[in-house]
């Protein structure tokens, strides 16, 4: 079986209402179909969201790149040369969600023709995840109030809190009217997405101590280095490295260097392949692994619950996989379901995902 050709379709969903973070702001899923094919009819599927203000990536350069310089390399090859494909890809630095989409399609058409779902191949742990819901900036009552709405319609009861603001007055506000509206039953962290600097964070940190958040996550920039091991040591909490490790060398400089006790994999950035790497990384070095969210849509979400559903250690904490609940519409023929704060791992082979193509058609920005 070799590789015959790869498309890269930009397409674009509205969101219900605009999401807001100290990084940025979306208002439009304008992410990229990669479609992987090969000789003996059998096609893998993925989705790569850029972030130009974390990685530089954008649709455009995404497109690009998948068309210009990676199919060209991989062209070929069998999806299960997998060490090739990804020396090949690595020839260009940068680029991580587009690799990362093209690594999951692999994997992807590697299940379809074992006859199995992908999450076995990876681990095979369990075949589901609890869910864990992002509350962006807005108004601390509206923040409230989206957070009850998701707990009593979904059953989520862990809420990741966006700050990054202003931390004496917005933020912990916003964390102090959470934790009284939802209780103590409600898991609350924190990711400050490098919006504080190192002593706003320390500071908000002894003013929520008696908040009892899980961690806190990517508080302050990554290239403060001493800040950052400054805060770290001092924290009671676990703190979470996220944009900060975008590879798993980032990881290991991280880790080492003090400025992180946890990790945050994002299979839309590192795939499944180095996704593996992070996550033997951590449990050997004994860290907490978190599955993070990059705004995924529906297809990215279904790739990180089939990863983070396989993995033992990314199941001990509810992973990111609600984003998709803010977007308008979305590609999939069968939408995904939350229940009871709970994401299943979608049956069948490979990752079990069909697009819709009527949805394809209306969406899709290249024609």
């Amino acid at each position: 079986m070799k590789i015959t050709q790869i498309e890269a379709i930009p397409f674009a969903i509205p969101y219900r209402k605009p999401l807001r973070f100290a990084s940025g702001e979306v208002h439009v899923a304008d992410h990229v179909l990669v479609r992987v094919h090969t000789d003996e009819g059998l096609v893998g599927t993925a989705e790569a969201p850029p972030r130009p203000y974390t990685y530089g990536e954008t649709q455009q350069s995404i497109v690009a790149v998948i068309g210009k310089v990676f199919t060209p390399q991989i062209t070929g090859l069998s999806p299960l040369e997998r060490q090739q494909v990804h020396a090949r890809l690595d020839r260009t630095v940068g680029n991580p969600t587009a690799k990362a989409a093209i690594d999951m399609a692999l994997w992807d058409i590697i299940g379809q023709a074992a006859r199995m779902p992908v999450s076995e191949l990876l681990g095979g742990w369990s075949d589901a995840m609890r869910v864990s819901h992002m509350v962006g900036f807005a108004p601390t009552q509206e923040m409230v109030a989206e957070a009850e709405r998701i707990r009593d319609t979904y059953g989520i009861t862990t809420f990741k809190v966006k700050v990054g603001r202003q931390p004496y007055t917005q933020d912990v506000e916003a964390c102090r009217a959470l934790r009284a509206a939802l209780g103590e039953d409600v898991s609350l962290y924190i990711d400050g997405n490098r919006g504080w600097s190192a002593s706003d964070s320390a500071r908000a940190l002894r003013d929520m101590v008696d908040l009892n958040l899980d961690f806190a996550e990517e508080l302050c920039p990554a290239d403060d280095v001493l800040g950052r091991r400054w805060l770290v040591s001092q924290s009671t909490i676990p703190f979470v490295a996220d944009e900060s490790v975008p590879t798993p060398a980032d990881v290991t400089r991280e880790l080492l260097a003090g400025s992180a006790t946890a990790i945050s994999v994002k299979t839309a950035r590192t795939g499944f392949t180095a996704s593996s790497r992070v996550v033997n990384q951590c449990e050997a070095m004994g860290v907490e692994v978190v599955i993070g969210n990059q705004i995924d849509g529906q297809i990215g979400t279904l790739c990180a619950v089939a990863f983070g559903a396989a993995h033992r250690a990314t199941t001990r904490r509810a992973g990111e996989l609600s984003n998709f609940l803010d977007m308008a519409d979305d590609l999939l023929a069968e939408p995904l379901v939350i229940s009871d704060g709970t994401l299943r791992v979608r049956p069948g082979t490979g990752l079990g995902l069909a697009i819709d193509p009527d949805k394809l058609a209306r969406y899709r920005q290249d024609r």
